[in-house]
């Protein structure tokens, strides 16, 4: 408290004038309509101009958040595209399948769920991602994974709130694949050193392929639905002694920035992995 009157006391001069001066700036403004319309705009200036700062800063850290529901929106938009929803075989229907049905009677195939990526590796021969979602939140094993710009990997392992991805720059990583053009396959792999390439192999001499081309998921695949995004042919090589091309390819997805995926569940998955795994019995 003494030093508050020892302030007042040492600086009383100059506080009597800005006293002084904001009662006279108050008197002029209400006496003319010139001056308060002048004093009035300024002031909107000065405090629109703090809200404004104001509002960057508290936009930057609700990011987060925004990001959230972003993803959120986004999935629920992709769960209601036209490509997750295929027609059965009608000419000899002996079960009725009871999955969501859309307007033209097409059963649901694809559903996508959002997930916040907490872990990556993109350093190592076998990299994995890890996203915050289990088998409590509907993950379970041999999902696949996408990003806003292209594919990702396929769910390996899961616990009750995480899930672990195998990414595409793993050594064991195999994806079907196709040139959008002319939807002539292969399968794509990683070769353990660039983390912006994989490797488009099997993919026949016959096709007519350029740099520049799209690769996107093939229809034979159990886990990815078909036409999603890959990357594009980088290089073009080949042995006279093969057959086929082996295509570099850059990745649609940058594996060193993921903050979300979606995860893409076929209902369909076990169904069809079951069947391929059979050993047909020889007659």
């Amino acid at each position: 408290m003494k030093n508050i009157f020892l302030f007042i006391r040492r600086y009383l001069t100059f506080l009597s004038f800005l006293l002084l001066q904001v009662a006279a700036i108050v008197m002029l403004s209400n006496s003319s309509k010139t001056h308060q319309s002048f004093f009035a705009s300024a002031a909107n200036e000065v405090t629109g101009n703090i809200n404004k700062r104001y509002s960057g800063f508290r936009d930057y850290f609700s990011l987060k958040e925004t990001n959230r529901l972003l993803a959120e929106e986004n999935a629920r938009l992709r769960n209601m595209l036209q490509s997750n929803f295929s027609a059965p075989d009608q000419s000899r229907q002996v079960f009725v399948d009871t999955l969501v049905k859309d307007t033209l009677g097409r059963s649901r195939k694809f559903t996508w769920l959002p997930a916040k990526v907490v872990g990556n590796s993109y350093t190592l021969q076998n990299n994995f991602i890890t996203i915050e979602r289990g088998s409590d939140q509907g993950v379970t094993k041999g999902m696949a994974a996408v990003s806003s710009t292209g594919i990702v990997g396929v769910v390996v392992e899961t616990s009750a709130n995480f899930s672990k991805i195998m990414s595409l720059i793993h050594r064991n990583s195999k994806v079907s694949a196709m040139l959008k053009k002319d939807e002539s396959a292969g399968s794509i792999e990683w070769d353990g050193t660039d983390p912006g390439y994989l490797t488009l192999r099997n993919v026949t001499k016959g096709a007519k392929v350029a740099k520049g081309d799209t690769v996107v998921t093939s229809n034979y695949s159990a886990n990815f639905p078909s036409k999603l995004m890959i990357g594009t042919v980088a290089e073009i090589s080949s042995e006279s002694s093969s057959n086929f091309y082996n295509l570099k390819i850059k990745t649609a997805t940058n594996f060193f920035s993921l903050q979300y995926v979606y995860l893409v569940a076929n209902v369909r998955y076990a169904e069809q992995v079951q069947l391929e795994n059979n050993t047909p019995k020889t007659p």
